[in-house]
């Protein structure tokens, strides 16, 4: 790994991407090209969508890994943290002393570095809360940078350059590459920093919670002493590490000592409404068109965040109101016989819980169907066994896929989806485990009545399930 060199952030320069397909780098690769750099790649599985986000922005890519894409030699390398030694192109680089860099280290030196830095970090919701703070300060004309790990609906891509001196970022705790284990978001040098919730997460790489709470801690210590730290106060975990922090410290949450305190929260067809009470004084009110305790929580902290950025009340209210969430968070696919479907990102069980949660207070009286598949590494494993059970239980009905690609996890820590189906119905709600093929699709004709809500749940394309029920119905 190099120490940056200013000669590289040159626009023309050439630069190249091992696992360019991934979203995070794509993204990435948008903005370099935008900046004018001579930006090509390489992956594995090339296909759309985003080999045709790639080719519409004019960047070339090559299938599969192989030492001779890296002539002519580039400039410089950006390694995918899905690489490994043993890639033929990382040993190339390697071998040819190649300057390389990790995704974040690149975010941060041509993208945040020079910017006033926004990062968003939790275990939960911080695709949708980072997407919102671009949101609200794109609407009050601050024209921000950001990048995010989803699609928001209202830019239609997850990054953009910006040039009104603000960066907002969402802070992944996953690690940056093979040769640097430390998170994402370690990189970002924060001003402001907004912290959701901290649970155990990424079982492929932490041990523990220690080890996560580790990390946070660490990214804690980052905030210089003149920035600030948005805390949600809500949860215990962030209440325990947020005091260490050198810089001021607004809270937030539904808790009575929370700075940024939100009541009479209500719900309705149109979003959720509420008032915001700054320590002890009437702030102002709220309408958000996102559902679920857990997004009063993602809008309070933009609102808290939006203050210290110097945005006035109604300029927050405006772009809160007009928020168009992200693709695959309470996605609605559309409506078939009366039956509602929709997509979800939701793979761990706290978020699991919280979208079954928001689901019910949007449609009160309907009964939800909560499709869930295992796919993200920890959700594979038996580590949060009891706690999936306790999740899904919450719905009406609840149906399990087969583990994807189980053979990633030793057999001995494998989730069992027996345990977890009779767990659900000792719990009084029905559980089948089904394939997500004509198997799931011919049982859920068979079965969902008009108002129900079809919940699918994946942070994968849960093999398009969704899409193929509602053609289906």
């Amino acid at each position: 790994m190099i120490s940056f060199d200013n000669d590289l952030a040159s626009p023309g320069k050439s630069i190249y991407m091992i696992a360019i397909c991934g979203t995070g780098m794509t993204a990435l690769a948008g903005m370099l090209k935008a900046e004018g750099y001579d930006v090509r790649g390489s992956d594995q599985n090339v296909y759309p969508p985003m080999s045709t986000l790639l080719s519409e922005l004019g960047i070339p890519v090559d299938s599969g890994f192989d030492a001779a894409h890296l002539v002519p030699k580039p400039d410089l390398v950006v390694i995918g943290n899905a690489m490994s030694r043993g890639n033929p192109e990382v040993e190339a680089v390697l071998n040819r002393k190649i300057p390389y860099i990790s995704l974040p280290v690149a975010l941060r030196d041509f993208f945040i570095r020079g910017n006033y830095s926004c990062v968003v970090a939790g275990t939960h919701g911080k695709t949708t809360t980072s997407a919102l703070l671009a949101w609200v300060l794109e609407n009050a004309g601050k024209d921000p940078g950001f990048f995010v790990g989803g699609i928001p609906e209202n830019f239609g891509q997850g990054y953009r350059v910006g040039k009104g001196g603000i960066f907002v970022s969402e802070g992944d705790e996953y690690d940056s590459a093979f040769f640097d284990k430390g998170s994402k978001f370690l990189h970002y040098m924060p001003d402001l920093l907004i912290l959701n919730n901290l649970e155990f997460d990424h079982a492929d790489i932490f041990r523990n919670y220690e080890d996560v709470e580790l990390s946070f801690r660490r990214l804690i210590n980052l905030v210089p002493g003149e920035g600030y730290i948005v805390a949600c106060w809500d949860d215990p975990n962030i209440r325990k590490i947020a005091p260490a922090a050198f810089s001021e410290l607004v809270s937030f949450g539904l808790s009575e000592d929370a700075d940024f305190r939100a009541t009479s929260v209500t719900t309705d067809v149109e979003g959720t409404h509420f008032e915001v009470v700054l320590k002890g004084e009437t702030f102002g009110r709220f309408s958000s068109p996102l559902f679920g305790l857990h997004n009063v929580r993602n809008v309070l902290a933009v609102i808290a965040a939006a203050m210290q950025l110097g945005l006035s009340v109604p300029q927050i209210q405006r772009g809160i109101a007009t928020f168009r969430n992200v693709r695959r968070r309470f996605q609605f696919l559309g409506e078939k016989n009366g039956v509602k479907i929709f997509d979800d990102f939701a793979h761990h069980p706290t978020a699991i819980a919280t979208t079954i949660d928001g689901m019910r207070r949007r449609f009160p009286g309907h009964r939800v169907w909560a499709m869930f598949e295992p796919r993200s590494a920890t959700s594979k494993r038996k580590v949060f066994e009891h706690e999936l059970v306790e999740a899904l239980a919450g719905a009406d009905h609840a149906i399990i896929a087969p583990i994807y690609m189980p053979e990633k996890v030793p057999e001995n820590e494998r989730l069992d989806l027996q345990a977890v189906s009779r767990g659900v119905q000792n719990r009084q709600t029905p559980c089948h485990v089904l394939t997500p093929d004509d198997e799931m699709l011919s049982f859920l004709k068979s079965n969902l009545k008009s108002n129900d809500i079809a919940l699918f749940m994946s942070n994968g394309d849960f093999h398009q399930m969704p899409v193929k029920l509602l053609h289906e119905l």
